[in-house]
């Protein structure tokens, strides 16, 4: 039986869907002014990893992640750049979904805007109004009110009193309480027309906050089965979301929530001030987004990623092991995956034990040495599957090895050119010739391997 680490107990719980033999799961996504980075990869393939493994377990899964497009920085990037939002934002969506496809995440069943929610934004704002929980501040935004309900801090393990500290700020806006969030922005003279909406408690756009649990109560219901985000969400987004969901419809919000761990660089924290701040595209000009995937999935989705050459330059050469493999030795072509054959069933507890994806890659590095050693088609293909199951060794073994799109057909040609005068140099016993052929390729980062059906190549 899966198992999930539940942020809000603290502890692995049993899985237990609302509905049995469906899931349906909430994952904040992505605030589209800028490209993607590291952190958003992290999000996206940890996730896809939940809901593929959700799916391979045999659950029909409605996965929701979400799209930000609207905020004061979207608003700032689009002025300073003299475009619309919509223009800014439409182009860095493409650009999202451009390295989500890279590194094998699947598209969610529903990747809502947040410009398109805000009649059930309102909605909500004043089904809080109507409990006392929102009043509208003194400069015309609509706050909720921190205090009046009564769990806030249960996801975080943050009491008011400890949150306390925050009231020697002067109170800004017109808050009643400096720990108070705004749900409704009022407008601003200087904010452009489409960013404003017009509303009872008047004209403005949403906070932050209000859009999750709006879009997730209209696409997934009041209360539903998983809500995952990165860890920097706890607190104070999610607790914010269980703050106005479970306030507005008086129950229970969410069963489990799921939280993955930081992103560092070279045991730093990810950030622009330190200038080790990387986009996802900046990463895939050197390493294939395979390796940049296996990379992720081979820490527990809970633990610290730390991301250095050296790491990255691990995982390629791992991943390569695992490939090589599958050039060596061709999978069964009739293989049925089969749960109750021992290493499955390894793989199979790995992933129930809150996605264990580390445990469950050991298991494939098992199965690679098993078909390596017997030449066992029927281990190959086991491998292959139960790579596939988390997105994994799903391209041809040599052209992955070869460089795959990194290798264009003009590069491959002049390898195998160069292949070709090495061999004719050992026929004619110009071994010298051969080896220097060898070496300089080497030096290029490209390694040969002789063998029984000929010379190929892989990239070193």
């Amino acid at each position: 039986m899966l198992k999930i680490h539940n942020t809000l107990s603290r502890k692995k719980e049993q899985f237990t869907p609302i509905e049995p033999g469906k899931v349906r799961m909430y994952v904040c996504g992505m605030t589209v002014y800028d490209y993607c980075h590291l952190g958003h990869a992290r999000v996206m393939v940890v996730f896809d990893m939940v809901a593929r493994w959700l799916r391979a377990s045999g659950y029909d899964v409605t996965y929701v992640r979400n799209i930000t497009d609207i905020d004061d920085k979207s608003i700032k990037r689009a002025q300073e750049n003299g475009e619309s939002i919509r223009a800014l934002t439409d182009r860095f969506i493409a650009a999202m979904h451009e390295d989500a496809d890279a590194l094998g995440v699947l598209r969610p069943n529903h990747e809502p805007r947040a410009t398109e929610y805000v009649q059930p934004m309102q909605k909500l704002i004043d089904r809080l109004f109507e409990r006392g929980l929102a009043y509208k501040a003194a400069n015309g935004d609509v706050c909720y009110a921190v205090r009046k309900f009564e769990g806030y801090g249960k996801l975080s393990g943050k009491s008011l009193d400890e949150l306390r500290a925050g009231e020697r700020v002067e109170v800004a806006g017109g808050k009643q309480d400096p720990l108070d969030f705004v749900l409704w922005k009022h407008s601003r003279p200087e904010e452009p027309a489409e960013v404003k909406w017009e509303y009872h408690l008047g004209q403005g756009r949403p906070g932050w906050h209000i859009e999750c649990s709006a879009m997730s109560s209209e696409l997934l219901g009041k209360q539903f089965d998983i809500h995952g985000g990165g860890a920097d969400l706890q607190f104070p987004h999610h607790e914010n979301e269980i703050a106005q969901s479970e306030g507005a419809h008086q129950c229970s919000f969410v069963n489990y929530w799921m939280h993955n761990g930081f992103v560092r660089v070279d045991d730093e924290k990810m950030s622009k001030s330190l200038g080790n701040f990387f986009t996802i595209r900046d990463v895939l000009k050197d390493y294939a987004p395979e390796v940049v995937r296996f990379f992720i999935l081979r820490a527990h989705y809970r633990s610290p990623l730390n991301y250095s050459d050296a790491h990255l330059a691990d995982a390629r050469q791992a991943l390569t092991r695992l490939y090589t493999t599958l050039r060596n030795v061709a999978p069964a072509a009739d293989f049925v995956l089969d749960w109750n054959e021992p290493q499955a069933a390894r793989f199979q507890a790995a992933m129930d034990d809150d996605f264990n994806t580390a445990e469950a890659l050991s298991v494939l590095f098992d199965l690679a040495n098993e078909a390596n050693r017997s030449q066992s088609a029927t281990a190959a293909a086991q491998l292959k599957a139960l790579a596939g199951v988390l997105g994994l060794l799903e391209q041809d073994a040599q052209a992955f090895l070869q460089g795959g799109s990194e290798a264009g057909s003009d590069e491959t040609a002049a390898i195998e050119a160069r292949i070709a005068a090495r061999i004719a140099a050992k026929k004619a016993r110009n071994f010298a010739e051969a080896d220097r052929i060898r070496a300089e390729l080497l030096a290029e980062g490209i390694a040969l391997e002789d063998t029984a059906q000929g010379t190929i190549w892989r990239k070193a």
